[in-house]
């Protein structure tokens, strides 16, 4: 039986359309990414892909990234996790099935999950039925873990393991603790090549059902590349549904 995918964190633009900063000091990925060009590394792994869930890309101008996904009309775009500043009179954008405040970029304060201000986005958010995105530094996991043990309710899924540093007992302990609240997901992606220890370490603690496949394509052709990260997904998690579809439909809602 072909395999279905569903791949929970991917990105698309267009530098001569759209201004993203963080893409100065990276020339290899100053090219134009289209879902139907991720597709066709799918069909060439003899896979069934359904499609994926669009992260903001921290563009300079969020209104055009509003406007531009807005106006894709790809099916392949199941759910979009729009850029926010999370607060509980926030905005979000009307395509928004979700939201993303970028917390890994130099420009956010440390602590900022720890605000009232956050906190009271989040549990807008939870009331709104609407996942919160969590990209953070590796260095404040156990930030995260105190923050989101105050708002249980709100669905979130975690980005790229946490960019767990290590397996070091202060990063060990926030995961373990982050893995225990209900509605919180994590996603197996990185920006470089993932760390089967790490894998394992966090799929225990998450469980069966609350870990997600993503490829985090195209920054994943940074350090490694999307058939590299793909094939070590293969062997770690074999045909395992929940990893590749299911536990996706659950965090995002997503109707196949």
């Amino acid at each position: 039986m072909t395999l279905k995918v569903i791949d929970s964190h991917l990105h698309i633009w267009d530098p001569a359309v759209q201004d993203l900063p963080w893409l100065a000091s990276l020339p290899a990925l100053q090219h134009r990414y289209t879902v139907d060009d991720l597709a066709a590394h799918y069909a060439r792994q003899g896979v069934e892909f359904l499609g994926g869930v669009y992260v903001e890309v921290d563009a300079a101008d969020p209104l055009l990234e509003d406007r531009l996904i807005y106006e894709n009309g790809s099916p392949l775009i199941l759910k979009r996790m729009m850029r926010t500043r999370v607060s509980p009179y926030m905005r979000i954008p009307v395509i928004a099935d979700g939201v993303r405040e970028p917390l890994h970029v130099d420009s956010e304060p440390r602590g900022r999950v720890l605000e009232p201000e956050f906190l009271d986005g989040l549990r807008v958010l939870a009331s709104l039925h609407m996942p919160f995105e969590l990209c953070n530094r590796g260095d404040e996991l156990l930030d995260m873990a105190r923050a989101l043990a105050q708002v249980p309710e709100e669905t979130v899924v975690i980005d790229h393991l946490g960019n767990m540093p290590g397996l070091d007992a202060d990063s060990k302990r926030a995961i373990e603790a982050l893995g225990e609240l209900p509605n919180t997901y994590i996603k197996i992606s990185g920006d470089n090549p993932v760390d089967p220890h790490i894998v394992e370490f966090v799929r225990e603690a998450f469980g069966p059902k609350k870990v997600l496949y993503s490829s985090n394509w195209p920054v994943v052709e940074l350090n490694s590349s999307f058939d590299a990260h793909f094939a070590l997904m293969r062997d770690l998690f074999g045909s395992d549904e929940d990893f590749f579809m299911n536990n996706a439909c659950r965090a995002y809602g997503i109707r196949i």
